[in-house]
C-alpha cells in the first residue's frame, strides 16, 4: 500500500475515510454546546419579551399570554433539563481542567453528571409535570 510518505514519484492515495463514533467525551463536549445555545437563545428571547413592557403593560401581556400553551409548557421542561445538564458538565470541565487528576478521572466524572442529572431530574419531571397537568389538564 502506498501512502502520503512512500519514495518520491509513487502516487500517494489518499487516507480512508471512515465515521467517527466517537466516545462518551465527544457526545458530552456535544451535548454541552447544543445546552448552551438552546440557553443563550431563551435568555435572549427573555430579554426581548421583558423589553415589551416599555412597549406598554397590554403588549407585554398580550405576548406573555401567547406563552400559555402546551408547546411552551415542554419547551419549559427542556429549558430546566438544559440548563441542569449545562451546569453539571460545566462543573466537570473546570475540574478536568484546574484539577490536577481531572483528565484522569474525567470518564467516572461523566458518569457522575449523567446519574446526578438523572436524580434530580425525575422529582422535577413530576414537579413540572403537575403543574403542567393543573395548567393544561
Amino acid at each position: 500500500m502506498t501512502t502520503a510518505t512512500s519514495a518520491p514519484g509513487s502516487r500517494a492515495r489518499p487516507p480512508r475515510r471512515t465515521l467517527y463514533r466517537g466516545d462518551p467525551g465527544m457526545w458530552s463536549w456535544v451535548l454541552h454546546r447544543i445546552t448552551g445555545a438552546t440557553i443563550f437563545f431563551f435568555l435572549f428571547v427573555h430579554v426581548l419579551d421583558t423589553a415589551l413592557v416599555r412597549a406598554g403593560p397590554q403588549t407585554y401581556d398580550e405576548v406573555i399570554e401567547t406563552y400559555k400553551t402546551p408547546i411552551v409548557g415542554l419547551m419549559e421542561f427542556g429549558l430546566v433539563a438544559a440548563v441542569l445538564y449545562h451546569a453539571l458538565n460545566g462543573v466537570r470541565i473546570i475540574l478536568i481542567d484546574f484539577w490536577s487528576q481531572g483528565p484522569r478521572y474525567q470518564r467516572l466524572m461523566l458518569w457522575v453528571v449523567g446519574v446526578v442529572w438523572l436524580l434530580v431530574m425525575v422529582p422535577t419531571t413530576v414537579v413540572l409535570g403537575i403543574h403542567f397537568l393543573g395548567r393544561f389538564g
